[in-house]
């Protein structure tokens, strides 16, 4: 089977500091061990995928043209570091502005695409970020899930981890050393 494991990561409040709706490419702030934690998934062959919700786009806060220009910025910045992103998959709605879709998160379409894009076997990816949405699809796609427990995670989602039994992380970095230590135990010993 062809087929690769991927980390699905969140954007804000995982990779760079959540400045709530970034417009500005100067306001890219990489989080601690975040650039470590996807070089590591890198040097693994890991694909690492970013999907996220900015539904300032919607709300016409930001345009999809400075999504662009904070997306080349944090591949600018992990560069830097000998890190890359293999693709990223963005939402630009809010259901409230452009109605529902299936690609805002919790949602599965742009998981689907990129899994079908890049060849990916969810069943044996990672699926982490600050928000309980960023790990919900790991439940549908088979994928192992992990909260991160950072200050930009709301209480609720703390508690929906708790109740669901979800693993928690205090970073990306984390995040990351917990899933390639389960890795080959998932994966057969791949």
């Amino acid at each position: 089977m062809s087929s690769r494991p991927a980390a699905f990561l969140d954007r804000d409040g995982t990779i760079i500091h959540d400045a709530s709706y970034v417009r500005d490419p100067d306001d890219v702030v990489l989080l601690d061990g975040a650039a470590d934690a996807i070089k590591e998934l890198n040097a693994r062959g890991i694909a690492v995928i970013v999907v996220t919700n900015q539904s300032g786009i919607a709300r016409g806060w930001l345009t999809r043209a400075d999504y662009e220009l904070v997306h080349a910025r944090l591949q600018a910045l992990l560069a830097e570091e000998g890190a890359r992103l293999d693709a990223a998959y963005v939402c630009p709605h809010h259901p409230d502005i452009s109605g529902p879709c299936d690609c805002r998160k919790p949602g599965l379409a742009l998981y689907r695409q990129a899994i079908a894009e890049h060849g990916l076997d969810a069943a044996q990816s990672l699926f982490t970020g600050d928000r309980w949405r960023d790990v919900a699809p790991a439940k549908d796609l088979g994928g192992l899930g992990i909260l991160l427990d950072v200050a930009s995670t709301p209480a609720e989602d703390h508690k929906r981890a708790r109740v669901e039994g979800a693993l928690t992380a205090g970073s990306l970095r984390e995040a990351v050393d917990r899933y390639l230590a389960m890795l080959p135990a998932r994966s057969g010993g791949q």
